[in-house]
Order: structure tokens, then C-alpha cells, then sequence
């Protein structure tokens, strides 16, 4: 190959290089916290209490501005390791076999989230039938509704929800969670931006052959809906399996709050149980994104688009 023609290749294909290595490098910070817990909750509780004991101890000021002595990077009874000393099963025994409270914190996960998943993904796709198939003003006007109550976040609608769960009776009990997140409008608004693209001619010729909308909705619509189906309840699954604020909120009594908010109060407990509760946490989220990933891809990109 000539000289000139070289020199032009590599001018072409070193921006590849540069943006593929910024690529790396941001996936191994991303990724970093991830390996650190896994790896250190197989270290023994004694090699956990010197390495972080430091940074979890409750007699200090959380607020105070540390010397330079008493930084955790600086002083050597505080530092991040990866690889353990000795390797050790210990928290996961004591999670697994001997922490009830552990257990019952993660089926109060379970129980929590598997209903909303299940109800969002049935009221959702009922409600896009809807939108879907009927397109006067006042379905407009419906579905703009929906998009404005998409866009405010929870706190926003924080109060509002607390008022109807007291005034219903539902405080302290997980209705007063699962009912919202049945109801929720995001899975209208992604389903019916999917359903939109289905040609009508579908729908018309099911009409012709005397289907009804029932026949319809479950016979045409879920079965070409698969791919969105199973990614909403991807989405579903794991933004309400790291649900934080409304345990809290909504559930006085702590037995019944899920595992995200006992994980949130790490610093009050044993660091080797909170390093090994957190991987297992992980598992059930990264099995679902692991399983789905092509489904989800697909479900968001063709909802994107312009029904």
C-alpha cells in the first residue's frame, strides 16, 4: 500500500480508536462498583472491618471535613481492596441461613414488585387498545395527560397519592405501593407508541372476518406486541425492584419494607452482610436484563417512532 494511502487509513480510523477506548473506559468506571461489592463480599468480616471500618464508623461526623490523616485513601486502617486476604462464604451463610430478616425483606421485594409488573403490563396494553384503536379529540386529549403525568417525577406527586392511600385506608399497607405502580402511565404511553405501527389493515381485515375488539386485543395486538411486552417489564422490573422513597413513605411498619431500603441504610449494620445482600440484590435484575436485552432494544427503538 502506498505511504499516502496509509497515512490517510490510519487519519480515518484513529477517531475509532480514541472514541472506542473512551468507550472502555467509561464501562470499567461504570462497571467498577459492581466487581468491587462482588469480590468484596467474599472477604471475612475482620478483613472488612479494616479496610472500611473507617469509613462506616458512627462516632464520627458525617458532616465534618476530614484532615488529610483521616482520609480513607491516606490512612492505612481504611482502603479499598479487591481481591480478599482469604476467601469466605460467611455473610452469604449468615443471609442465606441465618438471617431471617434478610429473607423476609427480599420476598416483601418480590411480592411488591411481581404484582406491579403483572397489572402495569395487562392495564397498560388495555389502556393502548384504547388509544390505539380510537383517535377522536378527547382520546388526544387523554393520552396528553398521560404524557404530562409521565413526565412528573414522584415527589411531585407524592402528597396527592398519600392523601388518597389514608383517605382509602391503605396506609402501611402494600397496596398503597402496588396500586399506584399498576396505574402508572408509562407503559400506556410505550405500548401505545408501539401498537401505532401495526397496520390497520390488520385490524380491518379481523373486522371483516367478524372478530371482535376482545378477539382482536388478544389474538392480534398482544402477539405482535411480544417484543414491547417483555421489554416494559424489564423497565418495570427494575425500576420499582430499586424503589426507594415510597416503602418509606407509604409503609410505617419495617418488617414489611423490601430489601432496597434496608440496603440503603448500609452504614448501620454489618459492611460484610450489606456487601453480600447487595450481590444477590443484583441477581434477579441482571438475570431480567441479561435474558431480555434484544427484547428491550427492539421494544424501545420501534415505540420511538412516529405512530
Amino acid at each position: 500500500m502506498h505511504p499516502a494511502n496509509k497515512w490517510r487509513r490510519a487519519k480515518r480510523e484513529t477517531p475509532i480508536y480514541l472514541k472506542t477506548g473512551l468507550i472502555l473506559i467509561l464501562a470499567l468506571i461504570f462497571v467498577f462498583p459492581i466487581v468491587m461489592t462482588i469480590l468484596n463480599s467474599f472477604m471475612s468480616s475482620d478483613e472488612i472491618v479494616a479496610n472500611y471500618g473507617m469509613l462506616f464508623d458512627k462516632n464520627t461526623d458525617p458532616w465534618a471535613m476530614p484532615t488529610a490523616p483521616e482520609l480513607p485513601w491516606i490512612s492505612p486502617s481504611a482502603h479499598f481492596k479487591l481481591i480478599p486476604d482469604l476467601v469466605s462464604v460467611q455473610q452469604y451463610v449468615e443471609i442465606l441461613f441465618k438471617s431471617t430478616d434478610y429473607l423476609i425483606k427480599f420476598w416483601n421485594s418480590v411480592f411488591l414488585v411481581l404484582p406491579i409488573v403483572a397489572g402495569q403490563i395487562f392495564i397498560g396494553a388495555l389502556a393502548a387498545y384504547g388509544f390505539t384503536r380510537f383517535r377522536g379529540r378527547i382520546a388526544q386529549l387523554i393520552f396528553f395527560s398521560y404524557i404530562i403525568l409521565m413526565l412528573m417525577p414522584f415527589q411531585v406527586t407524592l402528597v396527592p397519592n398519600y392523601l388518597v392511600a389514608e383517605w382509602f385506608g391503605l396506609l402501611d399497607n402494600p397496596l398503597s405501593i402496588i396500586l399506584p405502580g399498576v396505574f402508572s402511565t408509562f407503559s400506556v404511553f410505550l405500548l401505545t407508541k408501539y401498537m401505532r405501527r401495526i397496520p390497520r389493515d390488520y385490524l380491518e381485515v379481523a373486522q371483516l372476518d367478524g372478530a371482535g375488539h376482545w378477539a382482536i386485543f388478544t389474538q392480534i395486538m398482544l402477539p405482535m406486541c411480544k417484543t414491547a411486552l417483555y421489554s416494559l417489564a424489564v423497565l418495570v422490573f427494575i425500576d420499582y425492584w430499586n424503589m426507594v422513597e415510597q416503602p418509606i413513605i407509604f409503609l410505617s411498619d419495617p418488617l414489611k419494607h423490601p430489601l432496597s431500603v434496608f440496603l440503603v441504610k448500609v452504614n448501620e449494620g454489618d459492611i460484610g452482610l450489606a456487601f453480600a445482600a447487595s450481590t444477590l440484590y443484583m441477581i434477579p435484575a441482571l438475570l431480567m436484563f441479561f435474558h431480555g436485552e434484544q427484547y428491550l432494544v427492539e421494544g424501545i427503538t420501534h415505540s420511538g417512532l412516529k405512530g
